[in-house]
This record gives structure tokens, sequence and C-alpha cells, in this order.
């Protein structure tokens, strides 16, 4: 019997006004004819176009939509994990607003999850960047699995699906969002990657300079490896009540 539990997906958004209408309606042709309740929750992260406008009248005509807006920019690991905590289902899916993640591949995603794994993560095996972006990532990347002993070959596409009673447990900090695979490992989630599609960015701009995507979570490298050398779990045997 396929998996029919209900799906939360969590978006993200900042400065993505011309996006949002079309990646709703991509969501929508994806989900529906899947036999799972969904709901797409919106995390507006301090905008100052009328991104939150459209989010609105959105909401006004999908009862599938839910957004909620900071007060300020806070970032993106700080979106994400407002969604999480607004989210109303047991899976997670997560996205970027910006079109080049696809939301068709999402029930695939979802078919690779249900084979018992905890998290499934896309991997963008034919990248639509400009090369130095590619390069900056593939180093960036690189970085990140040897520091972290990891094997993982794309952590930055944030298609991502996952257990939302694990996600909500993970280490909250800046840029958590790119350590998602490692943070919810530490959980005892098994993971597993498939390629997806990716798109070319046509409207709005990237909110990131190729470089800059490359070196953010440097620093960050340090603690996520302490995070996994001092972690630890514990199973509880018996207890009174």
């Amino acid at each position: 019997m396929p998996n029919t539990q209900n799906v939360s997906i969590v978006i993200p958004v900042y400065n993505e006004q011309d996006n949002l209408p079309r990646l709703f309606d991509e969501i929508a042709r994806a989900m529906r004819p899947l036999a799972r309740q969904w709901e797409v929750v919106f995390v507006d992260d301090g905008s100052t176009d009328t991104s939150l406008a459209v989010l609105k009248a959105l909401a006004a005509a999908n009862p599938e939509v839910r957004y909620l807006a900071f007060t300020r920019n806070r970032g993106q690991s700080a979106a994400f994990c407002a969604g999480f905590d607004e989210a109303s289902h047991p899976i997670v899916v997560t996205l970027d607003a910006d079109l080049q993640n696809d939301p068709g591949d999402i029930p695939a995603m979802l078919a690779l999850f249900d084979q018992g794994n905890d998290m499934a993560i896309g991997w963008r095996k034919k990248r639509q960047d400009t090369f130095s972006k590619r390069y900056a990532s593939k180093i960036a990347n690189a970085i990140r699995n040897k520091m972290t002993r990891e094997t993982v070959r794309d952590t930055g596409c944030s298609l991502k699906v996952m257990r939302r009673d694990m996600l909500i447990r993970i280490p909250r900090f800046k840029g958590m969002h790119r350590y998602l695979p490692t943070l919810m490992k530490l959980q005892g989630a098994t993971v597993a990657e498939m390629p997806v599609n990716h798109r070319e960015r046509h409207m709005g701009v990237s909110k990131y300079g190729n470089w800059e995507r490359a070196v953010a979570g440097i620093r960050d490298l340090f603690g996520v490896r302490w995070l996994q050398d001092r972690h630890f779990g514990y199973e509880i045997r018996e207890k009174n009540r």
C-alpha cells in the first residue's frame, strides 16, 4: 500500500513576488494527484517587495496555502525553522521559492522517502548555474564532506523530504540549513539521495554572491564537527510512569 501520510511543504520567501503564483501552481499540479493531504507553509523573511501581498492573495484563493511573515529579515535557516514549527503534518518537504527547484520532483522524492528512509535529499546532477557558482559550490561541498565525514553529493540542494518529529529536535543556528543531512543523522535518521531537476532562474535575482555561497558556512563546520563528536543519545529500558 502506498504511504498516505500528510505533507507540509515549507518554503522561505525573500523578494520573490514574481515567482510565487507559478510556484504554487506547479506544487498543486504535483501534489493533487497524490493520495495525501498537503499544505504549503510560506515563510516571508522580511521581503521588501510585494511578496507578502501575493502570499495573502494565494491564501485567500487556495485552502492549502498558509503563510507567516517575519517582522524583519532573519535569514534562510530561521525561515525554515519557523516553517518546521508551524507545519501541521508528519512529513516536511523543503524547497526554494526561486523556481530553480522543480516541484514536479516531489512525488518521486516522497516515493524514495517511503522506502523506509527518514530523509530524502535531492542531487542537482545537471545544475543550471554559472560556472563560477557551480565551482564554488563544489569546493564548499567537498570541504563540508571532509570536515563532517559525509558523502552527501549536494547538501546545498533545498529539495528535501524529512520526518518532522526528527527535524524539530535538531540543533538550530544560523546556516544550519546547509547541514541538514548531518544534523538529521545525529537524530538517527537514514538518508537517501536521488538526482533531481534544476532550472535556470528566470525571475528575481540570487540573494547570494558566488563565493558567499561557498564560504558562508565554513565557520560553522567546526561547530558541526564538535556536535558530531560530542553528541549522545539514549534509550530508556523502563520507567514507572
